[in-house]
């Protein structure tokens, strides 16, 4: 497969640096995707759903060169037509009359997280890209027909998982590639947040298992989930309890498990809305021969036993273009989406695999599938027989 090298550049309270994960990527070996035939011209994006998250992504694209917002759909036509208003692109109507615009390469999909594979399916059988929030559905079964569908169109699947781009995450990411911890022995991720109860009782879907798929895992920890599989690996068992302490809600508002990863390494994952005023998301790495904290990808304590030249300003403890949740969903960050955005976009350019892809995606989705499992049932559950 060919490679072509590349690097993208994020400037924020941290100052610039490289996302060394953007270089090098392949290209896809896929005889049925073909780039742009006028690499040149902008690419044209929709969005489908209009709720909080997708005034994120209508930001990232007009950070983006070489993108335009042309299109925006919602059931409700008055709530199109003022997002537009204050994004751009034109409202509409009809989810099969925006797909089928010639001026439409990309689809951001924003609507709740049930509805994710619907909307998904029929853009890519459309012959639209894709870049669906998190989580890209709210099971494994669903990801894999979601998956199949991009392969059979010959378009691109990718998912949002913005918190991997961080400096704080790829510092982390790069000190475990490069074995400074040594053996692992715990790794855990913690999720103690705050949602008021007007959060759940102005949404139709929020806290819902046909609609949110699960609570606070499913929704609001499932970042803290992603990144500790990715940074840590995928644990091979856990065991689970979940409540529903607080809020009046299907669902769990608090949550807390323990892993076994295959490195034989523990941990734990707390995750809650049940916690005022809500804490940082924060994730442990501790090894043999180093520790690293990191909240809302600020890194906290960076110690290690043989200390490196950069290790003290890495300690530092910047402030993140992140941003977290703990008590306000609107709180994150603006520039994980815009580069998520650019990597998806130069994605559809060259032909080569995004960053987050399905197969990426599903991972924390299935951990939290998990999880699920051993608190119906009491038991531990090893990952792949949790469907069992």
């Amino acid at each position: 497969m060919a490679t072509e090298p590349r690097a993208v550049r994020s400037v924020g309270a941290l100052g610039a640096f490289e996302l060394s994960e953007f270089a090098s990527i392949p290209i896809i070996n896929n005889s049925h995707f073909n780039p742009l035939k006028s690499p040149q011209r902008k690419i044209g994006f929709a969005i489908v759903g209009t709720g909080t998250i997708a005034a994120f992504h209508a930001r990232g694209i007009a950070a983006t060169p070489g993108t335009e917002l042309r299109a925006i759909h919602n059931k409700s036509a008055s709530k199109a037509l003022a997002f537009a208003a204050e994004f751009g692109g034109e409202p509409i109507n009809d989810l099969g009359d925006l797909l089928k615009r010639p001026d439409v390469d990309a689809v951001c999909v924003t609507v709740p997280s049930g509805c994710h594979g619907e909307v998904t399916i029929r853009a890519l059988e459309a012959g639209k890209h894709v870049l669906c929030e998190k989580p890209l559905e709210i099971t494994t079964e669903r990801i894999d027909v979601m998956a199949a569908a991009a392969k059979k169109a010959g378009r691109i699947l990718a998912a949002v998982f913005q918190n991997r781009l961080g400096a704080g995450a790829q510092h982390l990411k790069g000190a475990l590639d490069s074995g400074r911890f040594g053996r692992l022995a715990i790794c855990s991720a913690y999720v103690k947040w705050w949602r008021a109860p007007e959060y759940f009782s102005g949404s139709s879907w929020k806290g819902t298992r046909s609609l949110d798929g699960g609570g606070a895992l499913m929704n609001q920890a499932i970042h803290a989930v992603d990144l500790l599989q990715w940074l840590a690996g995928m644990p091979v068992r856990v065991g689970a309890q979940v409540r529903t302490r607080v809020h009046a809600i299907e669902m769990e508002d608090t949550a807390v498990a323990w892993l076994e990863f295959q490195t034989g390494a523990l941990g734990v994952i707390e995750a809650a809305t049940s916690c005022y005023p809500g804490s940082r998301l924060r994730l442990e790495i501790a090894g043999e021969r180093g520790t690293a904290i990191l909240e809302d990808d600020r890194i906290v304590r960076w110690d290690f036993a043989d200390v490196r030249p950069g290790d003290e300003a890495i300690g530092l403890g910047s402030s993140s273009s992140i941003g977290g949740g703990a008590s306000d969903p609107k709180a994150i960050g603006q520039e994980g989406h815009r580069l998520l955005i650019a990597d998806f976009a130069d994605s559809i350019r060259t032909g080569r695999p995004p960053l987050i892809d399905a197969c990426e995606a599903r991972n924390a989705v299935a951990i939290i599938e998990a999880i699920y499992r051993s608190a119906r049932t009491g038991s531990a559950v090893a990952l792949g027989e949790q469907s069992a």
